[in-house]
């Protein structure tokens, strides 16, 4: 396929300490949260037998990243601390890697500490939800370990978020601000960069779906998109569903999502994710 189609992005190629993250097609990021409270699998994998299970599940059905966080973000969470933090994602990182070696591994984290921690123990990847907010000092380890980063726009934190969020255009204000964190971390030297617009974080379910419906705005950055709704209230507030229910609905928007110029979509479920790239492929090769 040709790169002029909408789910290509101008870089493509991420070294994740060793490990080649090619994104010239649109890939599967497995979302293991090794949480009591997260929305919808709090709790399921906090031994290690049923990590790795898991894990090789989803490596199995086509993930290309593994996504490990330890502080639930839906919205109403509180934070936990700095040690509690640790003590979930460490183990954790570190019996990924002992077992699947060759897996990229990203850890979800605003914290300086923990990142620094997780990378040692595995991980080559950062999902900072703050937009590096919260702890001015990530961005700089971020540079000095040469981490490609993933830069999400949330409107608030996790606590209050969605209490009343409010914009005069979602799209615009979202793509303002990527373009100042993007120039703030250029001249920190950071370039591999992934950009989340923050489906569900700090939006109403129109807003929601204004930036799905113009994802393909934040193309004009040269970066690739992250695309993060799986069983979210998005889909579950507009079907009347629980996010048990929301597998289709998911699918349906990943869907949307690859066709207005996501690279990766960040789910539960790699199996109907891997489905939706393949056959999106098949429709752009079909018109080549």
């Amino acid at each position: 396929m040709a790169a002029k189609n909408t789910i290509f992005s101008t870089k493509t190629t991420f070294n994740c300490h060793g490990h080649l993250l090619d994104l010239a097609v649109p890939v599967v990021m497995g979302i293991i949260n090794v949480t009591p409270d997260s929305f919808y699998d709090g709790g399921r994998w906090n031994s290690e037998k049923e990590l790795l299970l898991h894990a090789e599940r989803m490596l199995n059905e086509g993930a290309s990243i593994l996504d490990i966080g330890g502080m639930s973000s839906k919205p109403g969470a509180t934070e936990v601390t700095e040690e509690e933090e640790l003590r979930r994602v460490l183990p954790a990182i570190a019996a990924l890697h002992k077992n699947f070696p060759h897996a990229i591994l990203s850890i979800d984290t605003w914290r300086n500490t923990v990142l620094n921690e997780a990378v040692a123990a595995g991980a080559s990847l950062v999902n900072d939800i703050s937009g590096g907010s919260k702890d001015p000092v990530l961005w700089k380890t971020v540079a000095q370990l040469k981490l490609p980063y993933i830069l999400m726009h949330m409107q608030g934190d996790p606590s209050t978020m969605q209490l009343n969020p409010a914009y005069q255009h979602a799209v615009r204000e979202v793509f303002d601000w990527f373009k100042e964190k993007i120039l703030q971390l250029n001249s920190l030297g950071i370039y591999d960069i992934i950009l989340d617009p923050g489906f569900g974080f700090g939006k109403t379910v129109k807003h929601n779906f204004q930036l799905l419906h113009q994802l393909s705005v934040f193309q004009l950055f040269g970066l690739p998109i992250l695309a993060g709704v799986s069983r979210k209230s998005m889909i579950c507030k507009t079907l009347n569903l629980k996010p048990v229910q929301a597998l289709n609905g998911t699918t349906v928007v990943n869907t949307i999502a690859l066709l207005n110029g996501a690279s990766i979509l960040r789910v539960h479920d790699v199996k109907e994710a891997q489905e939706a790239i393949h056959l999106i492929k098949e429709l752009h090769a079909a018109v080549d």
